[in-house]
């Protein structure tokens, strides 16, 4: 090779390193700096963690927002953080990502099994308090659980169906997710309350998967399984919407006493416009401010009281009000 040739070859690679390693390293530093840029935590008295079911569930983001109102009031940085869609593995994976973290305290949807329990103890061990919200899970040493009494709100949709029905009636229930401790506590709070009721049958039990569009397929299918069916209960956020559009699909004409659960803005509307008859009401956004205020007493103190319920009760469209009060429109 031309030894002139030769040379440009050797400076033409060198700048191509330079250029190639100038580049890794901006590349390089632009992400740590970014990884920096994550809000300064220690600009806050306390970091504190919420660990939502599903990212943007409606019913969770109303629990972060009443979190949230109470963290900016007492100088707590709040992160939200929750699988996109609901799943248990992943929960426990970022359970034990924020243990791992070190941060100040840390509420979370309880979730069934040991590895749970497990997660609780490791971070009780290493000095973070864990709290669980909307669902319990007492056999681990979680130091306080904020949110519904669930059993006590499967009750009240049970005595609203003995209330509000008359001669036999056969309940088909949607819920939410099989594995869900609060929807298994909600079913057996309303097995409870209808088992001294003669009249009254569970027909059969559907999954949701905690969408609307499940809920919907679940009551189609009951009807479908169980023509006899004059009932459907739904014992999470958006099963009655669900359940409506269900039976609009496969039966538009019957009537069937519906109950749902929550009051979500949907619901509230179905019940004004007399497609639902009822709705058990729990305020997410009450659970958010308790669980908050929960997590900063234990900053300094253990808890006398160890479960905090919030109100539940039953909504109709006589309960309906024009103004903002209690959450109710």
């Amino acid at each position: 090779m031309n030894p002139v040739l030769k040379q440009m070859v050797y400076i033409l690679s060198g700048v191509l390193f330079l250029f190639s390693f100038s580049g890794m390293l901006v590349y390089g530093y632009k992400t740590f700096y970014i990884a920096a840029e994550q809000p300064e935590t220690q600009d806050y008295a306390y970091h504190f963690v919420l660990i939502a079911e599903e990212k943007d569930n409606e019913y969770w983001r109303l629990v972060e927002k009443g979190a949230k109102e109470q963290a900016e009031e007492n100088d707590v940085y709040l992160e939200y953080v929750a699988p996109q869609k609901a799943d248990n593995d992943e929960m426990l994976v970022l359970l034990d990502r924020m243990i791992s973290a070190k941060v100040d305290g840390i509420m979370i949807q309880g979730v069934n099994g040991q590895r749970f329990v497990d997660l609780v103890h490791k971070g009780i061990e290493r000095g973070i308090p864990i709290i669980t919200v909307d669902t319990d899970v007492k056999s681990s040493e979680r130091k306080a659980y904020v949110g519904t009494d669930n059993y006590y709100a499967g009750q009240l949709m049970g005595q609203t169906l003995i209330k509000h029905t008359s001669e036999e009636q056969h309940v088909g229930i949607v819920t939410g997710r099989f594995d869900a401790i609060s929807q298994q506590e909600r079913i057996e709070g309303l097995k409870y309350a209808l088992e001294s009721v003669p009249r009254i049958h569970i027909a059969d039990i559907k999954e949701s998967n905690i969408t609307a569009v499940g809920a919907s397929q679940a009551a189609y299918d009951l009807i479908k399984q169980n023509p006899q069916i004059t009932a459907l209960a739904g014992t999470s956020a958006l099963d009655g919407p669900g359940i409506v559009e269900g039976l609009n699909e496969i039966a538009p004409n019957r009537n069937v006493f519906i109950t749902a659960f929550d009051i979500l803005p949907r619901t509230l509307e179905l019940i004004k416009q007399d497609h639902i008859d009822a709705t058990i009401a729990q305020y997410p956004e009450e659970i958010g401010h308790k669980a908050l205020n929960v997590m900063l007493k234990l900053q300094s103190n253990d808890l006398v009281e160890n479960e905090i319920f919030t109100e539940t009760r039953v909504i109709q469209k006589k309960d309906l009000q024009t103004d903002h009060s209690g959450g109710i429109q």
